[in-house]
């Protein structure tokens, strides 16, 4: 009887739902023989190689942002749109090259952030839970860090006279952007608060600290991280009656008045609201610090839009700056919080960040060119964290499976974690989904396995990229790949030699007869 009226109730609500009918044309033929030719063409168009120097260098990092989670994402953004969403296109998708990223540590089958940042930021593959330090550096042992730094793509950079930033929705002193500027054995000492003291008296540097001190003059730093920046118990601008926001540093320094006193004079402006950001003028601007909250910025479904910037607001004013340089730059851009929403089984809060680390996407291609600017989006790990269930064309993608279970008898949403605080049982037995609102913004999906926090999938991860030497980012690569293409595009590092001598990337190639004629006849097609 009680698996009747489970059934009944799991109908109920799948009706409600609605049945979604796919579009009348997909039912031709013609259809899809139309839009497979179109893409055909599109792709033979791409013949002519793009050999250019790549002036501007852009990486986007979606933090946790799997395979999965990209074609989750792809279908949110339709479905956000009033569309079905699985045939809709994120702006990745409209990068012509794609590749595979092998993301393991040198010490760890299934990687961090931290080992996998050094990786695609500084070129080499990395223990987990250190960055800017090769796999010689021992994590938490402050006496295996001298000798064993290695330098990032954005110092390589910086050193060739190109300007240079950070934007993140993690705290600016995470392990993303960290491994950009920092050398350290732990990722967790955001400040000399969190660091043990024997690590202090052995003269290891925490990581806020190396943000102002090792590359001093980087151009634009934006996310957030304000608490590890200032003197232990200094209450926050914005929330001064919290004291889990105070300040942490245990050396009296006030990092961020150190960089205001820095940058006064050279045209510097620290920001730590939206209103602040926007108001400024990127003509007037050489350097900023914008840090927007104590920790991490909120989710983009639960943010202030009044105080707290978007992604893509803060890329807007990120490349507005940068680009100023004749000279060109490189920025790295982190949609970190996609990696805290699954670790929390929240998959609705980690898309929206998917989406909105899309918009972002877009919004950087309309204020570049491919044609002098190459454009890289990956992700550090994966998550195991998928959707299935043989769920109909259209079905909300934090919908339920149109089946019960035939072991439980119980209905189960498409999203699903391997593992994570998801798992839950009522007297014995898994909960009941059409009892709870899994619609909701922080609904922890059901997961397999037990865990307070979810942890990060091991597979390959996809590398999209597009502008001067794109194509050199396919097949199946090791992680570390990643930097030394873009070096080689922008003749930076130790990849400068082909430039000098006229070779590799420098000139843009000559185009075949037979490549004018086709583009010629695609024209046609599309007037």
């Amino acid at each position: 009887m009680v698996k009747v009226v489970t059934i009944i109730l799991f109908l109920l609500v799948c009706e409600g739902q609605g049945k979604p009918k796919f579009p009348d044309q997909e039912k031709d033929p013609n259809f899809w023989n139309s839009w497979a030719q179109r893409t055909l063409q599109n792709a033979l168009a791409l013949e002519r190689l793009n050999s250019n120097v790549a002036k501007n260098l852009i990486l986007f990092l979606g933090d946790g942002m799997g395979v999965p989670t990209v074609t989750a994402a792809r279908i949110l953004k339709g479905q956000l749109s009033g569309q079905y969403g699985e045939e809709v296109q994120l702006e990745m998708d409209k990068f012509p090259y794609v590749a595979l990223s092998k993301t393991y540590n040198t010490n760890a089958q299934v990687a961090d952030s931290a080992g996998t940042a050094t990786a695609y930021l500084c070129g080499v593959k990395a223990n987990e839970g250190t960055v800017g330090v090769n796999a010689a550096a021992v994590r938490s042992q402050c006496n295996t860090t001298q000798g064993n730094e290695v330098t990032s793509i954005l110092k390589w950079a910086k050193d060739a006279g190109k300007a240079v930033g950070i934007v993140t929705t993690t705290r600016v002193n995470h392990a993303t952007p960290s491994a950009a500027y920092a050398h350290c054995v732990e990722r967790d000492w955001y400040s000399d608060g969190e660091m043990p003291a024997e690590a202090v008296q052995e003269g290891c540097k925490d990581i806020a600290r190396q943000l102002i001190e090792n590359i001093p003059n980087i151009d634009v730093i934006m996310g957030g991280g304000r608490k590890f920046m200032l003197p232990k118990n200094t209450s926050d601008v914005e929330y001064p009656d919290e004291k889990k926001y105070s300040g942490t540093r245990k050396d009296g320094r006030n990092l961020i008045q150190e960089w205001i006193n820095r940058t006064k004079d050279k045209r510097g402006y620290y920001v730590w609201n939206k209103n602040d950001l926007l108001s400024l003028n990127p003509t007037s601007v050489d350097y900023l610090l914008g840090l927007f909250e104590p920790v991490d910025l909120p989710y983009e479904l639960e943010r202030d839009s009044s105080t707290d910037p978007s992604l893509t607001e803060m890329v807007d004013v990120a490349i507005k700056i940068l680009r100023k340089n004749p000279k060109g730059f490189y920025l790295l851009v982190e949609g970190g919080r996609i990696d805290h929403g699954h670790h929390e089984g929240k998959a609705k809060q980690a898309l929206h960040e998917a989406v909105e680390m899309d918009r972002a996407i877009t919004r950087a291609g309309l204020l570049t060119s491919t044609q002098d600017t190459l454009t890289v989006v990956t992700a550090d790990h994966s998550h195991v964290f998928n959707f299935g269930g043989y769920t109909s064309r259209g079905n909300s993608i934090f919908g339920l499976a149109p089946m019960v279970s035939d072991i439980d008898q119980k209905p189960f949403t498409s999203i699903l974690y391997g593992n994570g605080p998801g798992f839950k049982l009522l007297n014995g037995s898994r909960v009941n989904v059409s009892t709870v609102d899994y619609q909701q913004n922080n609904y922890q999906a059901q997961a397999a396995v037990p865990l307070r926090m979810e942890t990060h999938g091991g597979e390959d991860v996809a590398v999209f990229s597009k502008g001067p030497l794109a194509h050199l980012l396919h097949g199946v690569q090791e992680q570390n790949y990643i930097p030394h293409v873009m070096a080689y595009a922008a003749c930076i590092g130790q990849n400068e030699d082909h430039c000098k001598s006229g070779n590799g990337s420098g000139s843009s190639a000559a185009i075949a007869p037979s490549t004018v004629a086709l583009l010629i006849a695609v024209s046609w097609l599309f007037c």
